[in-house]
């Protein structure tokens, strides 16, 4: 595993294979828990100071785990939004504050929050705890999907069964630092672990219904890659695993080319991404006599609105994953999860 300088972010020593700007999680689960250990103080870094005590997360997934695992013994806070794009996100006065007033952070990692990297640093050398959710992924190197520029793939919620070890790092992390609390905080796991194992069986059975000729995923981004591997599907994103690079003309020609050759009757926009490279790739494949529609919308890097089944994680996947089968001609009972569960 490589070790990396926090403050200048350089690489100080290498495992051949990995990019150069990587995760922090690991110097920072190391540098909050070297200025905690000791300190003797309640709150921050020495244990709760009150119930319910404040955890602030970046992502709505991870929010989620959270209050999942959390249950009464806390509030949890997330920062970025439905609908708003981790990638290009930039922290706010508000989220640095709110940051600050955690007594626990959870981030997803693998340089999903790129740019809040220096915020999550700084937080973390006050002596708070920070986690990376997908800390144990990482032990897994022959797991994590890295691109051909050698940076690595965030986007493992999108798989259910790599997801389940972000809520094991959450529960760890919880019952080490609420000792007093901790089988509640496992009892809650292994709950919510349950129920996301009948998620991913649902996942398998519906998208194994896709025709083979038709199991080919076409998005505004490249974030389906862990479940295109996981369920043996093909998977073509307009734009790279980060929204910060920018499709051109032949990258969309090149899709058109595709589509029309395999025939692949629907494509997917993404409610944190624009649609207008996927609207481009309609209307191409229409000049060239296929007819390909937009088969749903889609939540890639960002979860439906709070309150909402789709604001939660299990519907975020449900949702995806039940658009996903019925556009390309697979078959999803009536409701999807939610409907096949309530039956």
């Amino acid at each position: 595993m490589p070790t990396f300088d926090l403050l200048s972010k350089t690489r100080v020593s290498s495992v051949p294979g990995w990019g150069v700007v990587l995760l922090l999680g690991w110097g920072l689960l190391a540098l909050a828990g070297c200025e905690s250990e000791g300190s003797g103080r309640s709150g921050p870094g020495g244990g709760p100071g009150g119930y319910p005590y404040r955890v602030a997360a970046t992502t709505g997934m991870v929010a989620d785990i959270v209050r999942q695992v959390a249950g009464e013994h806390a509030e949890v806070e997330g920062i970025i939004g439905s609908g708003v794009d981790p990638h290009l996100y930039k922290p706010t006065s508000v989220d640095v504050k709110a940051l600050q007033r955690a007594e626990v952070v959870f981030y997803n990692g693998l340089m999903l929050e790129g740019k809040m990297s220096d915020v999550l640093v700084r937080v973390a050398r006050s002596g708070k705890p920070v986690f990376a959710v997908t800390e144990a992924i990482l032990e897994q190197e022959d797991y994590v999907i890295t691109t051909g520029e050698q940076h690595y793939d965030p986007h493992v919620w999108m798989d259910v069964r790599g997801w389940m070890r972000a809520v094991e790092v959450v529960a760890e992390a919880l019952a080490g630092y609420d000792p007093g609390h901790a089988e509640d905080y496992r009892a809650n796991a292994a709950g919510y672990l349950e129920r996301l194992g009948r998620l991913d069986a649902y996942v398998r059975e519906v998208l194994a219904s896709i025709p083979p000729k038709r199991r080919v995923l076409v998005t505004a981004h490249d974030a389906f890659s862990y479940m295109a591997r996981s369920h043996g599907l093909e998977v073509r994103g307009i734009q790279g695993i980060s929204t910060e690079s920018e499709a051109g003309v032949k990258d969309i020609e090149d899709l058109v080319d595709y589509l029309v050759a395999r025939e692949i009757p629907a494509v997917f926009v993404e409610t944190s991404v624009s649609d207008k490279n996927v609207r481009a790739l309609v209307e191409g494949t229409r000049a060239r006599g296929h007819e390909v529609r937009v088969g749903g919308e889609l939540f890639s890097d960002a979860m439906g609105a709070e309150g909402t089944y789709e604001g939660t994680y299990i519907g975020m996947i449900d949702h995806n994953v039940t658009t996903i089968v019925r556009a390309l001609g697979g078959s999803a009972p009536a409701g999807g999860f939610q409907g096949k569960l309530n039956r």
